[in-house]
């Protein structure tokens, strides 16, 4: 409260320096004194010397002892301000003095409130339903930690900060730039706030199981379902079967599936846990001089097909020198309808004294969700996640972000190509007109208090150059940024360039997804899995926010074309 005291000890001083003026005391220099404290010594000479002496030293006092400048400058003040004490002006000023009291006043009252509002301690990024607009005012604690209410309170506390802003600007030293920080938070003295906190995730008392495979056993991948975000949580999942069995997880082969050696750090993985427990496909087929045989390969999905693999893959898998048995479904489950499954249903079925086997597809898997979606993962290890983005992209997404972004600003998945048939299919649609996104986008970004925008997305410049038209914040357009095309002026992405990564659509969707999980704010697209990839590192990484949210989250599209 010191700032508090000091700020109205302040604003009492200047009201006393307008109004309360007082005439100073006489002049510090009096002829009838200096006269007094001069010698009465008898001179000897005639009186007519000693007025010809008296006169130059007078002048010569002073000039060394006044400052005739300030001396008519204080007198000319001070006329004017016993002419003028009670002008318009004055009044003016002491009116907004006074209402700039009681502005300061309600916002402490607003921080008080707002302080004693809890953020609620369930995730920030429920499925993207309708919700119920009307609050039930008959549960305080319930109002208190709606979102709703906390962003009209800080809408409130904004709108306060800006009226006292433009009550100071009349006055020389008018500013209220420290009422912000670093972080782009409102603070005022002992009260302060930030507008879109981290999520305390307690990582530390997360459930999790030891991975001690045994080194002569092994679990092949495969992971065929979607684009490359589908693959690496097929891969995490893995992880967790072969840590279920004791086994060590084969990664596949770039010549079936994708380079992941170009986007994530494996041996990051074996570091992790202090041992190995992942090999490449290389590694693999080293170790058995290249006569691979995979000894049993069980389905977890049987329908709508084996194992969701097709002709087509397993001549691919055989043409990698690989020989396999016939596919086996381990009980019957459809892709369409995954049921719940837990870590004991996953011992019984795929529990084996093979070498090595393979586990079909598990993408659409639902074994221990809530315990895989934890932060950090279902296994236990020393890092904050296990996959996690080459050394090489995450230089050049931190790089990016000290050139274009700096510390503060909101990420936004903005999915749109081939989006507009998946969402419409879906019930509710989560495909949004431009116009209806922006205004959601910029709440957001009210909310969060950023600059700018890191954009990724698929959309046509049409489709983004209306976008960046609609986004505005107190009148002004928030920035929409995007990765520029390769400059060599530019050096943020000359680590990928000197090692043959430029220009790999898998590497700048990882340099995409890296940039957005380092954001103070995102904004996902509901449904896409590369959204879900970027929550998943978030969690990790300790990156989630109370403001984290999917586009237009709790809102449906406010027009919906027909199916074909």
């Amino acid at each position: 409260m010191e700032r508090e005291s000091s700020d109205d000890e302040e604003d009492r001083l200047n009201l006393i320096e307008e109004n309360e003026r007082k005439l100073p005391s006489r002049s510090g220099f009096q002829i009838e004194d200096f006269k007094s404290r001069l010698p009465t010594h008898r001179f000897s000479f005639n009186k007519r010397y000693l007025f010809a002496i008296f006169p130059p030293l007078f002048i010569l006092l002073i000039y060394f002892t006044t400052d005739v400048r300030n001396l008519f400058s204080t007198s000319i003040s001070i006329v004017k301000s016993d002419s003028d004490s009670d002008s318009p002006t004055d009044r003016m000023r002491e009116s907004e003095l006074r209402a700039l009291y009681l502005l300061r006043q309600q916002q402490l009252s607003l921080f008080s409130l707002w302080n004693h509002t809890a953020f609620p301690h369930s995730p920030p990024l429920p499925s993207n339903s309708s919700s119920n607009s009307t609050l039930d005012f008959s549960s305080r604690q319930d109002l208190f930690s709606s979102p709703d209410f906390k962003a009209a309170l800080l809408k409130q506390i904004s709108l306060n900060k800006e009226i006292q802003q433009v009550l100071l600007s009349s006055h020389p030293s008018g500013d209220l730039s420290e009422s912000v920080d670093d972080n782009g938070d409102l603070n005022s003295g002992a009260f302060s706030f930030h507008t879109c906190p981290k999520l305390n995730q307690n990582m530390s008392q997360r459930p999790t199981i030891e991975w001690k495979p045994r080194s002569d056993k092994y679990l092949f991948a495969i992971c065929l379902s979607g684009q490359m975000s589908n693959h690496l949580i097929c891969l995490e999942k893995h992880m967790f079967f072969a840590a279920l069995l004791n086994r060590i997880l084969v990664i596949p082969s770039s010549k079936f599936d994708y380079e992941y050696n170009r986007v994530l750090d494996i041996e990051h993985i074996n570091k992790c846990l202090g041992r190995k427990v992942v090999v490449t496909f290389e590694e693999f087929a080293e170790s058995k001089k290249n006569r691979i045989h995979i000894d049993r390969v069980l389905c977890y999905f049987s329908l709508p097909q084996p194992c969701y693999v097709d002709d087509e893959h397993v001549r691919k898998l055989k043409s990698l020198g690989i020989s396999m048995g016939k596919l086996e479904p381990a009980w019957v489950e459809d892709i369409k309808k995954p049921k719940k499954r837990t870590a004991q249903d996953v011992k019984a079925k795929f529990s084996s004294d093979d070498d090595v086997i393979a586990i079909g597809d598990v993408f659409y898997a639902n074994v221990e969700e809530e315990w895989v979606m934890q932060p950090g993962g279902p296994l236990a290890h020393k890092c904050r996640t296990l996959i996690e983005p080459s050394r090489l992209i995450m230089l050049t997404a931190q790089r990016f972000v000290q050139t274009f972004l700096g510390k503060s600003f909101t990420a936004l998945h903005f999915r749109r190509h081939g989006f507009l048939k998946f969402c419409n299919a879906k019930e509710p649609s989560c495909f949004f007109p431009i116009p209806q996104a922006a205004e959601c986008i910029s709440r957001v970004v009210e909310r969060a208090n950023t600059p700018v925008i890191y954009l990724s997305t698929d959309a046509a410049e049409s489709e983004t150059g209306l976008l960046q038209s609609l986004v505005v914040l107190n009148g002004k357009l928030v920035p929409l940024i995007r990765r520029p095309a390769r400059n060599s002026a530019e050096k943020w992405d000359a680590l990928l360039y000197r090692h043959g990564l430029d220009g790999d659509s898998q590497v700048e969707a990882m340099l995409d997804k890296t940039i957005c999980a380092m954001a103070s704010v995102f904004v996902g697209a509901p449904g896409s899995t590369f959204t879900e990839d970027i929550l998943r590192l978030r969690r990790g990484w300790g990156s989630l926010s109370h403001c984290d949210e999917y586009l237009c989250q709790g809102e449906q599209p406010n027009f919906i074309a027909d199916n074909e």
